[in-house]
């Protein structure tokens, strides 16, 4: 690994080829903060893949992508003279002094959960109306649910066992039940709507990531079905002149992979 010197010469050199590009090239000249925001977003995501994926390789490739957008975003900022990179490293080191009085400070800790509250606590005091402020409104529903009950928890407003997480599970798949022989779509949305966030809080209980876990099952969909694609392909046939019959031969060898 480099040391501290050769970091720092990387970071110069990547702050002076933004200089030059938004300098010099067309398009890097035209890009606004809008303009760049669905495409870090995708970056984002990409990141994510290589995570999930394990690609440490990709990891490193789809990191300096985002620290490109980075360093974009300042340069734009400094600009209109509103911040700069060193405004942007400045501020989150202050944030992370300021959260970690554990560290930085007199206060003693047991344990990462009352890292987790102090955290919570000290927004408030920073300013925040609600620990929930920091959800984005845009985040997808399933990440947006472990956030939101990542941040109760924070301060308190939690269950106490794994096992009465699993009964609420319950109790919302029976209130589902319910709506279904109802048939009410309107309740019946809610309930399911109730039946997912119980699930993603279970998932918290017992460490589980739910976003992570869902991609992985996407994943795996994916391949299998591809297989299956693939073996009807080889037979000549496409998959609907095939019996689910014959498509299940083949997705159970899939899963045999």
């Amino acid at each position: 690994m480099n040391a501290r010197p050769e970091q720092l010469k990387a970071f110069d050199r990547l702050l002076s080829i933004m200089d030059e590009l938004r300098a010099k090239c067309p398009w890097d000249k035209k890009q606004t903060m809008q303009t760049l925001r669905h495409l870090t977003i995708e970056e984002t995501y990409e990141l994510g893949d290589a995570i999930l994926d394990n690609d440490l390789e990709e990891v490193k490739k789809e990191l300096g992508d985002l620290l490109l957008h980075i360093v974009f975003y300042a340069k734009i900022g400094s600009e209109t003279n509103d911040f700069d990179i060193a405004d942007v490293a400045n501020d989150i080191c202050e944030k992370l002094i300021n959260r970690h009085p554990h560290i930085y400070g007199d206060v003693k800790v047991d344990d990462e959960e009352q890292v987790k509250q102090n955290w919570e606590n000290i927004k408030l005091k920073e300013g925040k109306k609600s620990v929930l402020e920091g959800v984005p409104n845009s985040l997808p529903a399933l990440v947006k649910a472990n956030r939101i009950q990542e941040k109760v928890s924070g301060v308190g407003f939690d269950w106490e066992k794994p096992e009465q997480v699993f009964e609420k599970v319950k109790e919302e798949l029976s209130e589902l039940q319910e709506e279904i022989k109802i048939g009410n779509k309107d309740r019946l949305e809610a309930e399911f709507g109730d039946v997912l966030f119980s699930m993603v809080n279970y998932a918290r209980f017992l460490e589980v990531n739910p976003e992570n876990a869902l991609e992985r099952t996407n994943k795996k969909f994916i391949k299998r079905f591809q297989y299956l694609e693939g073996k009807a392909k080889e037979m000549g046939k496409s998959l609907k002149e095939m019996s689910l019959a014959e498509m299940d031969v083949f997705w159970e060898e899939a899963k045999m992979q």
